[in-house]
């Protein structure tokens, strides 16, 4: 995929990034930083930063990623399996994302992803495994 940002930002204006408010900030080979300001749409009954909130920026910065780095024939990919570890969560601020190519194959590819507080502490640890299509 061959997009600047503004491209990378209008493409999910309608669908799920764009209701969130996913906003990327740089893709760069196989790094991708994205950010998302915290709403009250974001939260839990109980508060704080939905869980599926933060998977939902990960895991966004990680599909845009692979589409951005998709080898010669793949045509698209899907998510085979996620794993997310959080550390700490928040009610409000700018969480910020960054995902990075870990294994790029002919079949598959690997992603992990970091998303962090508005003052850059560590909020979850993600990792994703990608299916090529053809």
């Amino acid at each position: 995929m061959e997009a600047d940002l503004e491209e990378l930002n209008r493409r999910g204006d309608d669908m799920l990034p764009g209701l969130l408010g996913i906003e990327f900030t740089e893709l760069d080979g196989g790094v991708v930083r994205a950010r998302m300001d915290v709403e009250r749409k974001h939260l839990a009954p109980n508060g704080y930063l939905h869980a599926a909130s933060i998977i939902a920026l990960a895991d966004t910065a990680a599909g845009y990623g692979c589409v951005a780095n998709l080898p010669e024939g793949a045509t698209g990919f899907t998510t085979i399996e996620l794993k997310t570890n959080f550390l700490r969560t928040t009610q409000s601020g700018t969480i910020t994302c960054e995902a990075r190519l870990v294994h790029g194959g002919r079949q598959t590819q690997v992603w992990d992803a970091e998303v962090a507080t508005a003052d850059g502490k560590p909020m979850a640890h993600f990792r994703c495994t990608q299916m090529l299509l053809r």
